[in-house]
């Protein structure tokens, strides 16, 4: 069908059976190629909703009060609030994801998005990308604010033998993507899937929960509250970048049904697995998870329960044969930021913008 529409003079014909064509030939990876990133008509729906609702979700790490951080942290002798070991969870936690933000943003701009051919999926990717530069922004907040040496994050990645393995696991399957890929090929296309399982499901998903954890535990004794706030929006927006890339992978399995084999739903498992292993290495290595409270068998269970999660969420089936049960489900309470206001210096942190702020619901973490 044509439709022709004229002004003054001229006259203009739209073929909508052309513009129907391109759309059907939207894909994950291998569709219409195009340089002009026309979003309409939208295919993946769920994408643009998704990046409204990360765009809505903004914040700014400024905003976020850091006076009775600042008291706390100074505080020295029988009256201090926080322990050594209290700063010790900190420093750990501000220099581990001072790089692992980094480490994110970087395969989403530099594979998932140089992959992927649909406008909407770069659009959200886009957003995603930024909000790790935000998370980044806020650690060297947290840094410069509480005057801690940054060369200690540096040091963290080459000294400390469970931090470079974590890092591993990822940075080697990112860089060996960095070449040229024919993504008509079902290997190419499994490659592109693990990275997206691999980031999404078992990094961002499950390997930044045990500090994420630390730092909210802290949170819930009345330690931080600025630092916890700053971990309660970035774990938020984390949630939103764990269901973006379970979403691609499922559009690429359903788009590409060669890609999932038994053969490869069983290494996504193994990859799980290794991820799980490594996260509670690094647990018992360097977090004294007993000073705030808790137990090396309930972190070590928390971790269990969310990789479970993470694969029934995809598709696969879970590592334990039984349900595991949140031994922490307090950390789904602490998700809920709709009503933060008055961080202890009368400051309104809301952050709200028509629909934003929404709570994670304890089925997404």
């Amino acid at each position: 069908m044509q439709e022709t529409y004229t002004i003054g003079d001229r006259s203009f014909v739209l073929d909508q059976v052309k513009a129907e064509a391109a759309l059907a030939a939207k894909r994950v990876v291998g569709g219409r190629e195009t340089m002009t990133f026309n979003l309409a008509p939208l295919r993946y729906g769920w994408a643009y909703e998704l990046y409204r609702t990360m765009k809505a979700n903004h914040w700014e790490p400024e905003d976020v009060p850091m006076g009775r951080d600042v008291e706390q942290w100074r505080e020295n002798g029988s009256n201090a609030v926080l322990s050594d070991v209290d700063r010790w969870i900190v420093r750990m936690a501000v220099g581990y994801f001072s790089a692992a933000e980094g480490i994110v943003g970087d395969n989403v701009i530099h594979v998932v998005r140089e992959l992927v051919t649909a406008s909407e999926l770069k659009l959200v990717l886009g957003r995603h990308a930024h909000e790790e530069n935000i998370h980044a922004d806020s650690l060297l907040y947290m840094l410069s604010t509480l005057g801690i040496d940054p060369h200690e994050c540096e040091a963290m990645f080459t000294d400390i033998p469970s931090i470079h393995a974590k890092n591993a696991f990822v940075t080697g399957a990112s860089r060996a993507m960095r070449r040229d890929l024919d993504m008509t090929r079902t290997d190419h296309k499994q490659e592109l899937a693990k990275n997206v399982f691999l980031f999404g499901q078992c990094m961002e998903g499950t390997q930044f929960y045990g500090l994420f954890g630390m730092i909210l535990a802290l949170y819930r004794q009345g330690k931080l509250p600025g630092i916890g706030t700053m971990f309660r929006y970035t774990l938020r927006d984390e949630s939103n970048h764990i269901e973006l890339f379970r979403k691609l992978l499922l559009e690429l399995v359903a788009e590409n049904p060669d890609v999932w084999t038994a053969e490869f739903r069983e290494s996504l498992r193994d990859l799980m697995r290794e991820a799980v292993l490594l996260e509670k290495r690094f647990i018992a290595d360097c977090l004294p998870v007993s000073a705030v409270g808790l137990s090396q068998d309930e972190f070590a269970g928390y971790i269990d329960y969310i990789a479970d999660r993470r694969l029934t969420g995809c598709g696969l089936r879970p590592l334990h044969d039984e349900p595991v049960e949140n031994p922490l489900p307090w950390l789904a309470e602490l998700m809920d930021v709709r009503k933060e206001q008055n961080f202890f210096e009368g400051r309104v942190t809301e952050y709200q913008k028509s629909s934003s702020l929404a709570a994670v619901s304890d089925d997404e973490l």
